[in-house]
């Protein structure tokens, strides 16, 4: 750590916070616990319990680090709970960057406790093995579609076969997302407008949305051509490392960071973009996860200068304005990373709100999180479904006939949450969930 604790007299019966990558004083103790950040704070909001708010985990963190408490089950319990969806962050009026205390108090918890050895060992395959790797993640993506189409996923669930795998199996089957029927494979394409070139543009290709969303990813090259943007798909690039760093998994994410920023940084762009709010911000900060490399250091500052939402890049370069009409009504997600790491809230809107004949309804509760928050939606299944379907029942209020967003764990949280919504008042789902830039790309079409 780089600071001093405040001295306690009962400090020193535990261990505390150790090792490189301990939350800095200088930010656990800006807290004042002054209470602002309670009601800013889903899990807050849906227990009512102290422990379960940002101000409560921050107490945590400091009995911990001042060796007052032990890193038992119960403390890591509730940090586990924690979305990191730093709502808090644009709630306190100190300034206190929670995002960066959680992610480095997950890197304690790695270090320094023990989970059972299932989990060891999947935690292991999926953020150090598959996510590094998009040859692998495509290899997963094709097993899960196999597993789905060829009657595995009826067997295992009609002989209770899930009931008996360890873990809660039976819920991650159910919250299988729907796959695209061909993936979008990073392997330095480069698409170039008609007409002149307004910007050169490196686009972010190697992540879950190319097996999840791949076309919303031919749906952000179409709109980049058609606005003017020459697109390198550049090769060699993968995760961006974001659910490794929320994790705790410090050092693969910066590998995965050192990857992309190579490749990147290839094609000599005027500027990085993402369709995907979570890897917007992660990439943001690569500049931080990287501050003491030596080598990595100045590009991963470059990096993060570079990197664009693609709401953020359309508004800021100019965009052009579709002339067909969408007759219907759209209501706004905005991701938690979207709003409240990168403060891009009005982008969005202003593109929906050029598209004619689209009608736009403010959504109840904008600022609480819809539970996916990455791997939570599969780690903390029962609170993911609650603020799931929190989220789904405001969207059905709207009455909207589409719900935009622009974050592939939104979009597939939402989705999992309007059926069920659907299937518990039992009635017929009207609303389909759609990325901003998938409805101005529809608009165009349309011309």
């Amino acid at each position: 750590m780089t600071d001093q604790a405040p001295t306690n007299p009962i400090s020193g019966k535990f261990p505390g916070f150790s090792g490189p990558h301990a939350p800095k004083d200088s930010d656990l103790y800006k807290c004042v616990h002054c209470g602002f950040c309670l009601q800013a704070c889903p899990t807050y909001l849906e227990t009512g319990l102290e422990a379960e708010s940002p101000r409560g985990r921050i107490a945590l963190m400091k009995a911990v680090n001042e060796g007052r408490l032990e890193m038992s089950p119960s403390v890591v319990g509730h940090w586990e709970l924690c979305l990191q969806c730093r709502a808090c962050e644009l709630a306190c009026p100190s300034g206190v960057e929670y995002g960066k205390l959680m992610e480095a108090t997950r890197a304690q918890i790695k270090e320094h406790t023990s989970k059972p050895i299932t989990e060891r060992i999947a935690r292991k395959v999926g953020f150090e093995s598959i996510l590094t790797s998009p040859t692998r993640l495509r290899m997963v993506g094709s097993a899960m579609k196999f597993y789905k189409k060829s009657g595995m996923r009826t067997i295992a669930r009609g002989t209770g076969l899930l009931k008996i795998i360890p873990g809660d199996a039976e819920a991650a089957d159910d919250y299988l997302p729907e796959l695209s029927s061909s993936y979008f494979k990073a392997s330095g394409q480069v698409h170039r407008p008609e007409g002149a070139v307004k910007a050169r543009v490196a686009m972010l290709a190697g992540c879950v949305m190319s097996i999840t969303q791949s076309e919303t990813l031919e749906a952000t090259v179409r709109v980049l051509i058609r606005n003017g943007f020459e697109v390198h798909v550049t090769s060699n690039q993968g995760c961006c490392g974001a659910l490794n760093s929320h994790s705790g998994y410090v050092d693969s994410a910066s590998d995965m960071a050192r990857r992309n920023i190579d490749s990147f940084l290839s094609s000599n762009p005027d500027a990085i973009v993402t369709s995907s709010a979570g890897c917007g911000a992660t990439m943001k900060d690569y500049d931080e996860l990287l501050e003491h490399d030596a080598v990595y250091a100045e590009k991963a500052e470059r990096v993060s200068n570079l990197t664009r939402d693609i709401h953020e890049l359309l508004v800021e370069y100019g965009f052009e304005a579709p002339t067909a009409e969408l007759n219907g009504t759209v209501t706004y997600q905005d991701p938690c990373h979207l709003k409240n790491v990168q403060k891009i809230t009005d982008a969005p809107r202003q593109i929906l709100n050029s598209i004619p004949g689209l009608d736009l309804i403010e959504l109840a509760e904008p600022t609480v999180c819809c539970g996916s928050a990455g791997t939570y939606s599969i780690t903390q299944r029962e609170m993911s479904s609650q603020l799931g379907k929190r989220k789904a029942r405001n969207v059905v209020a709207t009455g909207a006939n589409y719900v935009a967003t622009g974050n592939p764990g939104c979009s597939m949280q939402l989705d999992f949450a309007l059926n069920e919504v659907a299937k518990d008042s039992n009635t017929k789902r009207t609303t389909k969930v759609a990325y901003v830039v998938d409805l101005l790309d529809m608009a165009y079409a349309a011309e």
